[in-house]
């Protein structure tokens, strides 16, 4: 009798071997001259040397498409096992980006979107630019998670810098990053729109995905890692010179940020305006500006955005009147 074991990874065993083991027993019935023990992350077979062989194929396809859907249905497992290919994404293959939880499909949307994910293929720091709701950070972490589950990086680093609008980070409780925390939130939920729970937290605590407030990268050079700066209009120009300059080999850097969304004491004070003035047009470095069109959220929000440009754009006419 041959033994062989298949470790199935840093998956849940729940949704590979399904609750109660019901998509595990499934496999059993499929190889009835095999015998299979679920024993956490491994899947010890034991039998024929050529039944052994031919289930190592099929786990490994199996394994392929949880990866690259992060999910495997019952139905998947059974024409996976029967017909030997997986199922395809019936809509618009070339939108997606990756699969997240339940398998559902994380897609560039919208033309900007596309743009931004196009540019990522071709350049190591990409800018970013545009109202909220627009996409771009989301988009930015689904290729970072992406460029993780491919192995094209080691780990993926967000951070924000420390400054919200109508808030003393001063008079709140804790130490740094636990003040900055709430204000990361968002990047959290991202994260657990494209990882699983328990991936996502064994990621978070081995420092596989990291999130930090942007004085946590002082001194540090990045090597091997997908970094996103979010909300960069509210850091100085000596902030995000400190930032850019942690690039280390192997790396690929995005900020992002909305340009009339500053909360720094003075707008002409903000790094992200700019070094997308002085960095324009280096190899290398591609700026993408997001719009009102981009905006995917509630279909108010696309209305608010305009109301607001509209407020803007009176309020700067009206001081140039008066100049």
């Amino acid at each position: 009798m041959t033994e062989r074991r298949i470790s199935i990874g840093n998956i849940d065993p729940i949704d590979f071997y399904g609750i109660n083991n019901s998509k595990f027993n499934l496999l059993k019935e499929y190889f009835p001259k095999l015998k299979l023990i679920a024993r956490g992350d491994e899947i010890i077979l034991q039998g024929e040397e050529k039944e052994i062989e031919l289930l190592a194929v099929k786990l490994d396809a199996l394994l392929e498409h949880y990866h690259r859907y992060n999910m495997l249905t019952v139905a998947n497992l059974k024409r996976i096992i029967l017909e030997d290919h997986q199922v395809e994404d019936p809509e618009d293959p070339d939108s997606v980006i990756l699969f997240g939880n339940s398998g559902k499909a994380i897609r560039a949307r919208t033309a900007n979107q596309r743009k931004l994910v196009e540019l990522a293929g071709s350049n190591d720091l990409l800018f970013a630019t545009g109202p909220a709701g627009s996409g771009k950070t989301y988009t930015a972490i689904a290729l970072a998670v992406r460029a993780l589950r491919n192995r094209e990086v080691k780990r993926i680093i967000l951070s924000r810098p420390a400054v919200e609008a109508g808030e003393n980070l001063g008079f709140l409780p804790g130490d740094l990053k636990e003040k900055v925390d709430p204000y990361l939130q968002p990047l959290y939920d991202a994260l657990a729109d494209m990882i699983p729970p328990k991936k996502l937290e064994d990621y978070l605590a081995t420092d596989i995905i990291q999130i930090a407030p942007l004085a946590y990268m002082r001194g540090r050079t990045l090597n091997d890692a997908f970094v996103i700066l979010d909300e960069a209009q509210n850091t100085t120009r000596n902030q995000l010179k400190m930032f850019l300059t942690r690039m280390g080999v192997s790396a690929k850097f995005v900020v992002t940020g909305d340009m009339s969304q500053i909360d720094l004491p003075r707008k002409s004070d903000s790094g992200l305006i700019h070094a997308f003035r002085i960095l324009h047009g280096i190899p290398g470095i591609a700026l993408v500006e997001f719009d009102e069109s981009d905006i995917i959220r509630h279909k108010l929000v696309k209305a608010i955005v305009k109301a607001y440009d509209r407020e803007n754009e009176q309020i700067q006419n009206e001081k140039y009147k008066q100049s």
